[in-house]
């Protein structure tokens, strides 16, 4: 397969300083209280030990606008970094996915970042050099969140009550085909989990998203105001975003990616390669702070706390209240569809194993970026797993955090995945889910 055009991703790049906020203390049940920090204070000597102490104190992190962003965020507030011996990490936020790959392509001497918030496919496709120039090495370290996802429609599909099911657009859409019209339906960055996500759904309906629909590409913050003024019929996004399409009347959730497959993996930690290979307790640092900041934002009683630190403009720039319903599990559909009040299917950063790198999650989006022609067929999918994913790392800053042993997963794999309509993905014969599948470019 050829590389996927750079003209078909949006590479506006954008970053703006993290600004230093008062720092609060922050503690985990598995793990030791983090000191407080304020502006201007002298922070309490790092647990960190000797024989660990990261090669360098400071680290850019990219992160787009999304609530899932919040355990980097979060980290960086509460002085995580700093109480794993790396006070000058810098969070930096970044315009579109596509700039997040540009600048990780940099990397930090040029200019760029060394590791990201990121769609969980992206490392892989970057690994490949199927987004990127030249392949760039990446490893992922940390799993940021489970569920916490949706698919949105337009207001003018509000008779419909559109919801896991897709069939009902079928014909809708064709009709507007038919008259001339072009119909859109919008996702975060090619073969990245949005895409995955919208692609799956739409075909699970028998709705081709390759020749039914045009799939186009919109970064998470502009997906509300494209959706004014009629740029798309659909999309699929990460909190708050389809949220505040709710908030401002101009469309609903057909369907929250929790219904979609329970508990699913989204975000993930990913740093470049060559730069954790130079620094691997630095790494190890990085990934304790993040997991620290998952326990931290997991639990109920910090939710609004979480809500109102990241809602802030050099983060998410957004109401906090447009946040916290939906990070609390209660959910606003919109058009007309009955709210949800304390769903299970709420973004988790920790519990349920939400943190753990399973390689069985990145062989599903490898199977479906395969499905979709981002990634070639005859990928040997289990080797790269297995030099992207460094569950190691992860198990070794979960040792250091003392984390309980029934919060570390027995196996790399989660086992036999179930998704709204039916289909089962067994990471044991990934070939076969492929095969079952009708709609594909494989």
């Amino acid at each position: 397969m050829s590389k996927i055009s750079r003209r078909n991703f949006l590479i506006t790049a954008g970053a703006s300083t993290a600004a230093t906020f008062i720092l609060h203390g922050c503690s985990s049940n598995q793990s030791a209280s983090t000191s407080t920090e304020s502006s201007g204070s002298t922070a309490s000597p790092s647990p960190v030990a000797a024989a660990d102490t990261p090669e360098v104190t400071t680290a850019k992190l990219g992160f787009i606008a999304l609530t899932d962003a919040a355990p980097l965020i979060i980290a960086k507030e509460k002085g995580l970094f700093a109480k794993y011996g790396m006070p000058d990490v810098e969070v930096v936020k970044q315009a579109s996915w596509g700039a997040t790959r540009d600048n990780l392509e940099l990397g930090s001497a040029g200019n760029g970042i060394d590791g990201a918030h990121i769609l969980s496919p992206m490392p892989y496709l970057m690994t490949l050099g199927k987004i990127t120039k030249q392949p760039v090495p990446m490893y992922i370290t940390a799993r940021l969140n489970t569920n916490g996802q949706g698919i949105s429609v337009a207001s003018a599909f509000e008779s419909l009550q559109i919801g896991t099911d897709s069939a009902p657009l079928k014909e809708v859409f064709a009709q507007a085909k038919a008259a001339g019209e072009q119909v859109k339906c919008a996702v975060t960055f090619p073969g990245g989990t949005h895409d995955l996500w919208m692609r799956y759904w739409l075909a699970a309906g028998g709705i081709d998203p390759d020749n039914d629909v045009s799939t186009i590409v919109v970064p998470p913050p502009q997906m509300v105001a494209n959706m004014k003024v009629g740029t798309m019929q659909a999309f699929c996004v990460g909190e708050p975003w389809n949220a505040q399409l709710v908030t401002q009347n101009l469309g609903y959730t057909a369907i929250t990616t929790g219904e979609f497959w329970k508990d699913h993996p989204e975000k993930a930690l990913a740093l470049r390669a060559d730069w954790v290979d130079r620094h691997p307790n630095a790494t190890k640092a990085l990934t304790m702070a993040v997991m620290e900041a998952q326990q931290w934002c997991d639990r109920a009683e910090n939710k609004p706390e979480m809500c109102d630190i990241i809602s802030k403009r050099e983060w998410l720039k957004i109401n906090a209240n447009d946040i916290l319903g939906r990070a609390q599990g209660n959910f606003d559909f919109g058009g007309g569809k009955p709210a949800v009040e304390n769903s299970p299917l709420l973004m988790k950063f920790w519990s349920d194993f939400a943190s753990y790198p399973f390689k069985s999650h990145d062989l599903w989006f490898l199977t479906e970026d395969i499905r979709w022609g981002y990634v070639p067929a005859d990928t040997d999918t289990k080797a790269l797993v297995d030099k992207v994913n460094r569950e190691d790392i992860w198990q070794e800053a979960a040792k250091s955090l003392n984390v309980a042993s029934a919060d570390i997963p027995k196996s790399t794999s989660r086992g036999v995945e179930k998704f709204f309509d039916g289909v089962e993905f067994d990471p044991e014969n990934p070939e076969d889910y492929l095969k079952s599948l009708s709609i594909k470019k494989v």
